[in-house]
């Protein structure tokens, strides 16, 4: 009998068209992406024309579409946002973490997973004595191809995201699904070549083969067996420093036996994804170094600044959380952009994402920004933060840790571009709503916004209260920029909240006070705000409304498919005359 299987170099007999299909599948890659920057620069003309036509006095609603091509595109645009936004949600608590993408997204991976199951049976499914070897090596070339994509994914200097106007934590989805589509095709592949040696009787022989190749090919499937099972939400969530540094390592030696189980035509795969690891981290490395490293840091400004990173003061609000004040970030940021943070003194390995919870350097400060990070305790680094501050506060000692910065990351929207925004946040995701509040109030440009609605819901008082100062002062500030300021608070627990007394300006724009709503679980709180607040301010506007919620999965789900119906309902941009509704959540999706 002889063997078929080549070891060291692909099959001939079918690597013309596995090569082929390797490359119509980046000319796919490529399309969509050149698709999506299309669509983010007719978006970006659009906003360009809403902000020059609110300049103009006689232009009631500068948000509404100024002729007959921008009406077409907001059709299509209301099609495809009623298709995307939709999600459903599993509200038992040990299987939440199942509930499914956002349909949007569902959509995509049904269309990437067409183009896949295409390229793994196309001319491959031919009964003949060459039958288990086709698949196999099909869908060994399907598996390789793939491994560029999944590592560009990755990255944090994200040339997809650059390209398109978005940011690598809203690709982090797309790099899981992709890992896991991967894993299905590397699987199909061994398997193929297994059933073939297992029918010649061949197992232990190939087993036992001097080559490289089978042990290799087998530790690369299980390192990626190990890599999808863990990246699974309750594998993370029991210790995600552990998940980070483990994913990290298993990432760089999956790359090496990667390289050495195929052979050398498909290995250009493999320096592909290396290219993208070393442009990403040389990236950070020069950001890293450009924000927290000064030659010559300014000794007499006030506190004096530092040579390496930044002083951090640690404030306590309760066991819930924790406030950052960092000095001397000497960088500017946009409103919704988070950092990523390194503490060594709490956390030597581990480095973590949080929102930029200020829009503006924070007054009384002198050298060069200031900026605030609001920190939830959960588990690990959040949790020892929270007692480091508590600890040094109950000693008297001083609550200052030198931190290192690396960002700001993020591509959120323009914020001023809409008639009527509506802020939904839960707990510290106030952190990214207010400073969008903030921001929008001190601008100094001419804008669209007319109204706003401010959401915060909370289980404990303490939870809102740092908010409240500044939700004060940004009821005075609309009032004098004219802005309909509305400002809700709902606490489903205990504590009390100072309330907002009710303000109207000389102009008629009246201002509600918050209102106190106690009782009930996040589902029902949920509920209560998609199906009260968004439909009441879409329904008073006359152009596009803007919902951006952040907060837990139930009231993202929740607001996600209230979006949906209520646009539907409406028939918006259907020959109605309801304008749009544009949604942008923020989640971090690791």
């Amino acid at each position: 009998m002889e063997r078929r299987h080549q070891h060291g170099a692909t099959n001939p007999v079918f690597s013309t068209v596995n090569m082929a299909l390797a490359r119509g599948y980046w000319y796919f890659i490529a399309s969509a992406v050149l698709l999506l920057a299309i669509i983010r620069g007719i978006n970006s003309a659009q906003n360009s024309i809403r902000l020059r036509r609110s300049r103009v006095a006689s232009v009631q609603y500068p948000t509404k579409p100024s002729n007959r091509f921008m009406q077409i595109w907001a059709t299509l645009t209301a099609v495809g946002r009623e298709m995307s936004y939709p999600q459903l949600y599993i509200p038992f608590r040990y299987l939440s973490w199942m509930t499914p993408p956002p349909l949007g997204r569902v959509l995509v991976m049904l269309v990437y997973w067409a183009i896949i199951i295409y390229m793994m049976v196309n001319g491959a499914v031919i009964k003949d004595v060459n039958f288990w070897e086709r698949i196999g090596y099909r869908n060994a070339w399907v598996t390789v191809t793939q491994v560029p994509l999944l590592y560009l994914l990755a990255s944090k200097t994200n040339m997809i995201g650059f390209i398109i106007g978005t940011s690598h934590e809203r690709l982090n989805w797309l790099h899981r699904w992709v890992a896991r589509t991967m894993f299905v095709t590397a699987t199909v592949h061994g398997f193929h070549f297994w059933a073939e040696w297992e029918y010649y009787n061949i197992v232990q022989i190939e087993l036992n083969t001097l080559s490289t190749m089978v042990p290799y090919g087998l530790a690369a499937w299980g390192i990626l067996l190990w890599m999808t099972i863990t990246s699974f939400k309750p594998f993370r969530s029991m210790a995600y420093e552990f998940f980070v540094i483990q994913h990290i390592l298993a990432a760089i030696i999956f790359l090496y036996v990667v390289y050495i189980h195929v052979p050398t035509s498909a290995q250009y795969n493999v320096w592909f994804a290396i290219a993208a690891i070393s442009f990403d981290r040389v990236c950070r490395f020069i950001i890293l170094v450009w924000q927290n490293v000064k030659l010559r840091p300014k000794k007499t400004c006030c506190k004096g600044g530092q040579r390496f990173g930044h002083q951090t003061q640690l404030t306590a609000i309760g066991d819930s959380m924790t406030i950052l004040t960092i000095t001397d970030v000497h960088f500017e940021w946009s409103a919704g952009q988070h950092l990523y943070l390194w503490i060594p003194q709490i956390g030597i390995f581990e480095t973590h994402p949080y929102t930029i919870a200020t829009s503006h350097p924070l007054p009384g400060t002198c050298i060069c920004n200031s900026i605030q990070l609001v920190v939830r305790s959960h588990n690990g680094f959040s949790k020892r933060l929270n007692q480091f501050a508590q600890r040094a506060a109950s000693s008297g000692k001083k609550e200052v840790v030198r931190s290192f910065v690396l960002g700001p990351y993020g591509r959120p929207p323009r914020w001023d571009i809409f008639e009527t925004l509506v802020l939904i946040s839960a707990s510290t995701g106030a952190s990214f709503t207010l400073p969008i509040l903030e921001n929008l109030l001190e601008s100094k440009a001419t804008y669209c916004t007319r109204r706003v609605d401010f959401v915060l819901a909370a289980k404990q008082g303490d939870e809102v209260g740092f908010y409240l100062g500044r939700l004060h002062e940004a009821i005075e500030k609309a009032e004098s920029v004219g802005i309909d300021l509305t400002v809700h608070i709902a606490v489903t627990g205990d504590g009390q909240l100072e309330t907002l007394s009710p303000k109207s300006t000389a102009s008629g724009t009246h201002i509600e006070k918050e209102k106190l709503v106690q009782g009930g679980d996040m589902t029902t709180r949920a509920e209560a705000i998609s199906t009260g607040f968004i439909r009441e301010a879409v329904e008073e506007t006359g152009g596009e409304t803007g919902v951006v919620v952040c907060g837990g999965q139930s009231l993202v789900a929740q607001v996600r498919t209230s979006v949906a119906k209520l646009s539907d309902e409406r028939g918006v941009h259907k020959g109605t005359g309801a304008q749009g509704i544009h949604l942008y959540v923020e989640e971090y999706s690791f």
